[in-house]
């Protein structure tokens, strides 16, 4: 879930036009929940194929990706890898409330409401190993590079980008600014008409810009984050992202301002340190090749049961040659403007 900067940050609005010739990281493990939660069967059932293996992440992760490619987006996927030990207390809550989700969703079934079924369906999502390596076959029969990041995955995607390798990182959790990134995409998940219609928007915040606007540093922002509560940290109770902010704003130091609203700075210190260095890799290789349209036939038609007349459709959208990047990473919103004016 992230922490909730919502409130305080201020995402600009651009067309998905932007990124065309552009490398973007996307939080993989991020997209894939979006898709688990929302492409499920009118009582909440998600989608499977003849042997009960479950198929709504790849149907999303199929049309999401194909329409990133038509529209001349390179993504490259960044799966997650062992969480930190910091993040367990918040795995055991996500795992209580899929517990209770299951439950609901079994009452709103046996009372025969299929809307609140659906609803509360969404709230049970899984993602399994198996389920991930389905996705990353399908990734690489569509041409795409997936990254296997050491822990977070959002961490690395904002490495990469720092680096240079990509033009932005994408994912729906905020925790992305605390890690660094210098531009960060949302809403590449929910794109309206399926990305392919006039109009289509994202929503992009640039790392520095943020920074000016709020009047904080960079280490002062993930103060701002340990105040509200991370998925690494309870918050402090009674403070809110203004709250945070307002009290950050006084400037009064790293240790002073967790003392004032009632932290042990020490107790907190690995998170802060996990924000400004986490764990990440140089062990990647960004390339975009052409799809494999046999292989996904086979592995989406024979193997998992798609319908074959729906799959050739979504295959005549895929582009014939590997997609190309733009020259450089660095374009502002501020330049696209320009040269768009």
């Amino acid at each position: 879930m992230g922490v909730q900067l919502r409130d305080l940050v201020h995402a600009e609005e651009v067309p998905l036009e932007m990124l065309r010739g552009r490398k973007l990281a996307l939080d993989a493990y991020n997209m894939l929940y979006q898709f688990l939660a929302t492409i499920r069967q009118p009582g909440g059932e998600p989608f499977t194929d003849a042997q009960g293996a479950i198929t709504s992440h790849l149907v999303g992760l199929l049309y999401r990706t194909a329409s990133l490619l038509q529209n001349g987006v390179l993504p490259a996927y960044v799966f997650d890898g062992k969480p930190s030990g910091l993040k367990a207390a918040t795995l055991r809550a996500r795992a209580l409330a899929k517990e209770k989700a299951q439950e609901k969703w079994a009452e709103a079934l046996a009372r025969g409401d299929l809307a609140l079924a659906r609803k509360r369906a969404a709230g049970t999502s899984r993602l399994t190993p198996e389920m991930a390596e389905d996705a990353r076959t399908l990734l690489t029969l569509l041409g795409v590079p997936t990254v296997q990041a050491p822990s977070e995955g959002e961490a690395q995607a904002a490495y990469m980008a720092k680096r240079g390798d990509v033009w932005a990182a994408a994912s729906e959790d905020y925790d992305t600014l605390l890690f660094g990134v210098p531009r960060y995409v949302r809403g590449l998940g929910a794109l309206r008409g399926g990305g392919r219609e006039g109009g289509t928007t994202v929503r992009l915040l640039e790392g520095p810009r943020t920074l000016t606007e709020l009047g904080v540093t960079q280490e002062e922002l993930i103060l701002i984050g340990i105040l509200i509560g991370t998925d690494f940290n309870e918050g402090v109770p009674g403070i809110g992202p203004k709250k945070a902010l307002k009290l950050v704003r006084e400037h009064l130091g790293w240790e002073a301002t967790l003392k004032k609203a009632g932290l042990d700075p020490e107790a907190v210190e690995p998170v802060r340190a996990l924000f400004l260095d986490p764990p990440r890799t140089e062990a990647y290789e960004l390339l975009w090749r052409r799809p494999d349209l046999d292989g996904l036939r086979s592995f989406l038609v024979s193997r998992h049961g798609f319908d074959p007349g729906r799959i050739d459709r979504v295959l005549r959208r895929l582009p014939d040659e590997a997609p190309r990047s733009v020259t450089g990473t660095q374009m502002t919103l501020q330049e696209f403007e320009s040269s768009a004016s």
